[in-house]
């Protein structure tokens, strides 16, 4: 296999390359379900990556892009730059899903009595009807009680003890 194997896509029946297929350029590389587009930065003289994954439509990452030996075009991407800008915006799209979790999903451990109980508020961002899920299970994860609730529901400590305390009927 030659460089320009990596060079070029690979022939489809049209002669266009497949959506999906890996593309190796210089400054467009697709593989292992992500595409890196190296763009013209705006801001200044420089240039910078974009990182997308595929069915995304908005970049996961984009950050600035080294200068090539002659100073005006970017250096091509190849595969350890891809792969490590693939690690970077992995990263950056967890980091995101586990701030979204934590925004959206509050757990609170209530002891009344002997038996402790995990009260959980689930967020439903539903631009039509957004609403939260109150639940409360048992130490072994059974479930004792759930009711719809407010999005703007606040679950403390003392919100989850008065659930409880009411025999978990649907806070006001």
């Amino acid at each position: 296999m030659t460089r320009s194997d990596f060079d070029s896509p690979a022939p489809h029946d049209d002669g266009a390359a497949a959506p999906d297929a890996p593309l190796h350029e210089a400054r467009l590389w697709r593989d292992n379900g992500w595409t890196a587009k190296v763009i013209k930065n705006e801001d200044d003289d420089g240039w910078a990556v974009a990182m997308i994954k595929d069915g995304e439509a908005e970049p996961a990452l984009v950050g600035p892009w080294t200068m090539g030996r002659d100073k005006k075009n970017p250096k091509p991407l190849d595969v350890s730059a891809f792969n490590t800008l693939v690690k970077t915006a992995s990263e950056v799209l967890r980091r995101h899903e586990q701030q979204l979790h934590a925004m959206y999903h509050k757990s609170i451990t209530v002891t009344e009595g002997e038996q402790k109980i995990v009260v959980t508020l689930d967020i439903v961002p539903d631009e039509d009807n957004p609403h939260a899920l109150l639940s409360a299970h048992d130490a072994l994860g059974e479930p004792l009680a759930q009711v719809r609730v407010a999005p703007t529901f606040k679950l403390t400590r003392a919100s989850a003890s008065a659930w409880i305390e009411d025999g978990f009927d649907k806070p006001v």
